[in-house]
């Protein structure tokens, strides 16, 4: 009856516990079968579990449990023994023998992570361990690690068994190094130890060493079997699967080691290096088998320490970032001064008040397709031109590049550009502006779409320009002239008017075009003395002589275009034979040189002129258009300025409101006839285009025109 009555007892005291147990923690399960073998409990995280807790240990708001906290003690509080250490235990004791008194088996696992503040430096480890009792006090913090002092270490009363995680090598406890595992029974000298590690399946069982203060969390498996009195101990990083091979194995008979009753925990110590002990979740079990296993879903994660760590991912493709980068830059920084200095223009501040006639080389590279080749339109002495279309607003331009050098200053002559820009008449290609870049100078003009008049007198792949066209074109030159010399608020001097500078309008319009060596000045001032500029064949005696330009020398170069538009050959032209069949009229050749004005002379005096015009024409001209035209070129070609028609008197003589005079001037007729009977006819231009011994002022030799004709044109 007593006996039966105490049993009762008994169970419905085991069934209390059972109920304090579940209550107190929602982690923990706690099973005791009806033998009074088994008994188990899990804590996947410590949040809301009653554990026993002393020292520096609790639990974190994030359910982890902090063995020793160093960072939020005082100074003062450090050198306190109580609180240098820390200890957590499961609250209620586990009864480790059967009532017969036989030990029973036990199994645990754990995950852990110790912090270190430095990774190569640590404090004292800690250990999983089974005490009698969970007071403590009189243990000693550093190498003892809460467990011991200086007097019962090795102490057989003790009644402790643990597995010790030691970060510090002592001598006096003989350990093997700073990293090690160890089974310790009633004493810090290990029965057995070994470096921190595990033995990898995945690499065929090879040793992977293990750094205890690597800051990554490691599970821990502690089997005691009672029936073979083994102990064995297994490690891994979390999360990998437990090791077939444990790191220790070692023979302990724990049944006269582990009291009847023991408390199941952990222990841990702290010294002059901050260091943190975490444990993230526990099971155990009494009773054989082995103990639960943990839900790392559940676990709680560990504070970050330090530098968030880079991924493999981005530990590789920072470094590839960084050079792109900077290799990035550098072909910017390239691109950018290859840009400017493509682009790079010289601006004065002088040039403001030009502003809206300079245009951005930029915009000019854009337009001419970076003055490619089959964007040019034509090339000479001054330089080539380019065909181009401006960004924006799509107009179609010529850009003509030309050197800048000149005896007057740069600034005067952009002056000049501009104010010739201003020009407005439908017989003068516009000048739309400038641009200046290193040692060039860029004219931008209005585009013609049907080119220059000399491409269709000259060259026979275009068709033959039929008279009324031509007079039409000679008249539009020379209204433009008109408006230049006479009718605009300046004198204007063109100072190359041949028929390369002459373009056709889409409407076949001739308009006089180039003004890139132009000059003018205020209407009643004399011109200025500049260096001979022009064209062999269209420069006028007095401008060899003197180099002064004026509207008569201009009225001189008009002549010399006159007879190559009606006559359909060149002032000036390299003869292949000595002799030329002029129907009657004297040879004009000099030197191998066949020079028009004296051709068509012959033909005046012969009484013939009309028979100069070009042949290609055959009979569809009018005769006494024809004889005016001619006349009218011979007049504007005399070799005295003073002799020659004014612009505006050209223009009454083609659009015949006056008529030309019957005779040439008498000058010129008294020069020609002067030849008249010698034997040896010397031709009357001979002077400006040939070299003589006897040459006075007025000569100029075929070399050193050929150093100052700039002919070319568009």
């Amino acid at each position: 009856m007593r006996q039966a009555v105490q049993c009762r007892r008994v169970m419905a005291a085991k069934f209390c516990f059972l109920l304090l147990t579940v209550a107190a923690a929602a982690t923990v399960v706690v099973v005791v079968d009806a033998g009074d073998a088994a008994v188990e409990f899990a804590y996947d995280g410590f949040g809301g579990a009653v554990l026993s807790l002393d020292g520096m240990a609790a639990v974190t708001p994030a359910g982890l449990l902090l063995l020793t906290n160093d960072t939020n003690m005082a100074s003062s509080q450090r050198n306190d023994t109580a609180m240098s250490k820390g200890h957590a235990f499961h609250p209620h004791p586990v009864t480790f023998h059967r009532p017969a008194g036989a030990m029973s088996s036990f199994s645990t696992t754990f995950v852990f992570a110790i912090v270190s503040e430095f990774l190569d430096l640590s404090t004292s480890g800690f250990a999983f361990l089974v005490s009698p009792t969970t007071d403590l006090s009189t243990a000693m913090p550093q190498q003892y690690l809460g467990m011991f002092n200086g007097t019962d270490n090795g102490d057989p009363n003790n009644r402790v068994f643990a597995v010790e995680f030691d970060t510090v090598r002592n001598p006096e406890f003989a350990d093997i190094n700073n990293n090690h595992v160890g089974v310790d029974v009633n004493s810090l000298n290990s029965s057995a130890a070994a470096p921190a590690g595990y033995y990898d399946d995945d690499a065929g069982g090879a040793f992977r060493n293990l750094s205890l203060i690597s800051r990554e969390p490691m599970q821990v498996w502690v089997d005691y079997d009672a029936g073979t009195t083994e102990i064995t101990v297994a490690m891994a990083p979390a999360r990998r699967p437990r090791p077939k091979r444990p790191l220790l194995q070692t023979k302990l008979n724990l049944s006269a080691v582990i009291a009847d009753t023991a408390y199941v925990g952990f222990s841990s110590a702290s010294s002059i290096v901050l260091v943190k002990h975490y444990v993230l979740g526990w099971s155990f079990r009494l009773g054989g088998g082995d103990a639960p296993a943990l839900d790392y879903a559940k676990l709680p994660k560990l504070p970050r320490i330090g530098p968030k760590p880079r991924s493999k991912a981005l530990t590789v493709a920072l470094p590839i970032a960084t050079t792109a980068a900077v290799l990035a830059a550098v072909a910017a920084a390239f691109v950018l001064l290859r840009r400017r200095r493509r682009y790079a223009e010289l601006r004065e501040d002088w040039e403001v008040e030009f502003g809206p006639h300079r245009f951005a080389y930029k915009d000019l590279y854009d337009a001419t397709g970076g003055f490619k080749d089959k964007r040019l339109l034509g090339a000479g002495g001054f330089g080539r031109v380019y065909k181009g279309v401006l960004p924006g607003s799509r107009t179609e331009i010529a850009v003509k590049k030309v050197s800048h050098e000149s005896r007057q200053g740069m600034k005067e002559f952009v002056a000049e550009v501009v104010s010739i820009g201003r020009l407005r008449h439908r017989n003068l290609v516009q000048l739309l502006g400038y641009c200046r870049r290193k040692g060039e100078l860029l004219l931008v003009y209005d585009y013609m779409p049907n080119a220059s008049l000399d491409k269709h007198l000259h060259y026979h792949d275009k068709p033959v320009l039929d008279w009324a066209r031509r007079l039409h074109i000679i008249r539009g030159v020379a209204a433009g002239l008109l408006y230049m010399h006479e009718d605009w608020e300046k004198v204007v001097i063109h100072r190359d008017i041949k028929a390369s500078n002459v373009l056709l309008d889409a409407e076949m319009n001739g308009r006089l075009g180039d003004f890139g060596l132009a000059r003018l000045y205020d209407h009643g001032a004399d011109p200025h003395t500049t260096h001979v500029v022009g064209t062999m064949g269209y420069l006028a005696p007095e401008l060899v002589r003197t180099g002064r330009a004026t509207t008569l020398s201009d009225v001189f170069a008009f002549g010399a275009f006159v007879l190559e538009v009606v006559c359909g050959r060149r002032p000036v032209e390299e003869e292949e034979d000595d002799e030329e069949e002029t129907g009657g009229a004297a040879t004009a050749t000099a030197g191998g040189r066949f020079v028009l004005v004296d051709w068509v002379l012959g033909h005046w005096r012969d009484g013939s002129i009309a028979g100069a015009v070009d042949a290609r024409l055959g009979s569809e001209y009018d005769d006494a258009e024809a004889d005016m035209v001619l006349r009218l070129g011979l007049a504007c070609l005399h070799p005295s300025p003073a002799a020659r028609p004014s612009m505006r008197q050209v223009t009454q003589y083609l659009d015949g409101s006056a008529p030309l005079p019957e005779e040439l001037p008498a000058t010129m007729y008294a020069t020609f006839n002067a030849f008249e009977g010698v034997g040896k006819y010397q031709p009357l231009f001979e002077s400006w285009y040939v070299c003589r011994p006897a040459s006075t002022t007025a000569t100029m030799s075929v070399a050193a025109m050929s150093d100052i004709a700039l002919s070319g044109g568009r």
